[in-house]
C-alpha cells in the first residue's frame, strides 16, 4: 500500500514509457556489491528497448528477480529439503525406514519420531545454507551473461575507461545509423549495424575483423575523416538504391501513371542526360526483340 501511496509504481511506469521511446544510447551498470532485484530490474531491463539499451555488471554484483532466500522459499520448500535429506543422509534415511515399520509399540514409535525430528533440526541449517548458496549462483554475473541479460562483466578499476570508449562508440554509431535511416527508412537496427560492420571489415581487412569487438578501434575508424568520406559514399549508394526501389515499386503498382511520370522526367532532363537515356533505350531494343515488336 505504501508503494501505491507513494506512486512508486506509477513513476516506475513513466520510466519504462520514456525508455521505450528513447533513441539515444542508454547504459545500465550494476556496481560492485550492488544488487538489481524485482521491480527495479523490470524498470531498467534492456528488453524494454534493446536497440539503445545495454546492461553491464561488476564481477562482485548480483542480479535477479528474487533474492536467494526468496528463491529457496518458492522453489525449494522445507518438504523438498526433507526429501533431499532422505536421499543423501544415510542416518536420516535409516531413521525414516525404521519409523515406517508397523510392528512398533507406541513408545518406540514416539522415540523414533523424536529422533527423526532431531536429525531434521540438526541438518536443516546446513541444507538451507547449501540451497541458498546454490540459488545465489543463479544471480552471479557469469550466469547473467550466460542467460543473455547482461552484455559483459566489468571490473571497477577499469569500468570508467570501458564506458568512456563504449559511450563514444555508441554515439558515433548512432550518428551513422541516423544518416543510414535518412537514406533508407526501411532499414532496421540489425541491418544498419551489419552494414557498418561490413564496411569496417572492408576497411581493415578480414584478418583484423576481430577489432570490431574493440570499442577503441571502432571509435578511431568512425572518427577518421577518410573513413567518414567512404561511409558517406556508401550511404549515397544506399540512398540511390532505395530511390530506385521506390520508383520501381510505384511503376509496378500503376503502369499508366509510371509511363506519364517517365515522360515528365525525360522532359525535365538536360539534353545530355536525354541523349544518354536515348542510347540506353536503343541498346535495350537491340538486345530484346520483343521491345522492337512493341515499338512497331
Amino acid at each position: 500500500m505504501r508503494d501505491m501511496y507513494g506512486e512508486i509504481l506509477k513513476y516506475g511506469a513513466y520510466i519504462v514509457d520514456g525508455l521505450v521511446e528513447y533513441n539515444q544510447p542508454v547504459f545500465v551498470y550494476i556496481p560492485p556489491h550492488g544488487e538489481l532485484r524485482g521491480g527495479a530490474w523490470v524498470v531498467v531491463d534492456p528488453k524494454i528497448n534493446p536497440d539503445v539499451m545495454e546492461m553491464y555488471a561488476d564481477k562482485d554484483s548480483r542480479g535477479g528477480v528474487l533474492e536467494p532466500e526468496g528463491t529457496v522459499t518458492v522453489q525449494f520448500k522445507q518438504k523438498d529439503i526433507v526429501q533431499t535429506m532422505k536421499r543423501i543422509d544415510p542416518l536420516y534415511n535409516d531413521l525414516f525406514k525404521k519409523n515406517s515399520k508397523d510392528d512398533m509399540s507406541h513408545e518406540d514409535r514416539k522415540k523414533r519420531v523424536s529422533e527423526l525430528r532431531n536429525r531434521e533440526a540438526y541438518l536443516m541449517p546446513a541444507y538451507h545454507m547449501i540451497s541458498t548458496t546454490f540459488a545465489d549462483l543463479h544471480d552471479t554475473p557469469q550466469r547473467m551473461v550466460a542467460k543473455g541479460v547482461v552484455q559483459e562483466i566489468l571490473e571497477w578499476r577499469t569500468a570508467r575507461e570501458f564506458f568512456y570508449w563504449r559511450v563514444k562508440r555508441r554515439i558515433l554509431e548512432f550518428d551513422a545509423k541516423k544518416r543510414l535511416r535518412a537514406a533508407n527508412k526501411n532499414l532496421n537496427h540489425g541491418q544498419m549495424l551489419s552494414m557498418l560492420r561490413r564496411w569496417f571489415i572492408e576497411s581493415k581487412g578480414p584478418v583484423q575483423n576481430y577489432l570490431w569487438d574493440e570499442d577503441k578501434a571502432v571509435v578511431a575508424w568512425l572518427s577518421d575523416p577518410e573513413e567518414q568520406q567512404s561511409i558517406s559514399d556508401n550511404i549515397r549508394i544506399i540512398q540511390k538504391d532505395a530511390l530506385i526501389q521506390k520508383i520501381d515499386s510505384l511503376a509496378s503498382s500503376n503502369e499508366e501513371s509510371a509511363l506519364e511520370a517517365v515522360i515528365g522526367l525525360l522532359q525535365k532532363m538536360p539534353p545530355r542526360q536525354q541523349g544518354e537515356v536515348k542510347k540506353l533505350l536503343e541498346s535495350l531494343v537491340q538486345k530484346d526483340p520483343e521491345i522492337e515488336d512493341i515499338k512497331e
